[in-house]
């Protein structure tokens, strides 16, 4: 196993939709795991609005306490979609449109149909590194380390895969799941201790309700397979001990 620097990130959800529970956020969900994956640690997520006070506010606190910083949402072409003018503003750029974005753009709608809403998605801090979203035309950007992806979860996704060789990454962090029928207060001081003895792993537990009952996922995390296999074992030992239903969840 190598010992690689610790990568961090954070997650900015950017929308005013999403704080009214118009939208559900599955964004984090689908950054988070991708980060992981790559071996970045997410150290928070937030959801903010449409202000863009509280936008550069929270992108100057969260650049410079993390390596990567991601926001999603505001970058389309609406008059609320604030985000990149008000990122501009935050790493004081110039924001009007951007050379490559709008040729891809241009290119990517019919003649006649590249309108002014349609222009807007061109409009980003000048001098940014492009995104590019190879499900609906219109590209994200970053500046430095903050990285803006669209909103929509389906475009966000087919996005990410382009930013695998940009980052940065540390040693994969991995992670195994065991579901039982259970009450967590009856493997509460029995996980506690394997917990206690085991400080590499990240141990967590969840509860679950499936056909009329509850359960609990204990979930392990780590960038130490032997480590996670070592927890799993003690795991199992003392849910053998206690007779507990280990299940699978679809």
């Amino acid at each position: 196993m190598t010992n690689k620097k610790e990568i961090s990130a954070a997650i900015i959800i950017i929308g005013n939709e999403v704080l009214s529970g118009r939208t559900k956020d599955l964004n984090t969900s689908t950054l988070a795991t991708w980060l992981n994956s790559l071996g970045i640690s997410v150290g928070e997520a937030r959801v903010i609005p449409d202000v863009e006070k509280t936008i550069i506010d929270t992108v100057h606190e969260l650049r410079v306490k993390y390596n990567y910083v991601f926001t999603t949402g505001g970058i389309g072409p609406t008059h609320d979609d604030i985000t990149a003018e008000s990122i501009s503003k935050a790493f004081n750029i110039e924001y009007g449109f951007h050379k490559e974005a709008f040729a891809i753009l241009e290119k990517y709608y019919e003649p006649g149909n590249f309108n002014d809403g349609r222009q807007k998605m061109a409009k980003m801090p000048v001098t940014a590194n492009l995104i590019l979203n190879p499900t609906s035309g219109a590209p994200g950007f970053y500046v430095e380390n903050v990285f803006s992806l669209p909103g929509v979860p389906s475009i966000l996704k087919a996005m990410i895969g382009g930013l695998g060789n940009v980052l940065v990454g540390g040693d994969p962090i991995l992670s195994k799941t065991i579901n039982l029928m259970t009450y967590e207060s009856e493997i509460a001081s029995s996980l506690t201790n394997v917990q206690d003895n085991n400080k590499d792993v990240e141990i967590g537990s969840y509860p679950f309700f499936r056909q009329g009952k509850l359960g609990v996922s204990i979930v392990l995390r780590s960038k130490d397979q032997d480590k996670i296999n070592l927890c799993n074992s003690l795991i199992l030992d003392f849910v053998k001990a206690k007779n507990i239903k280990i299940v699978e969840l679809e």
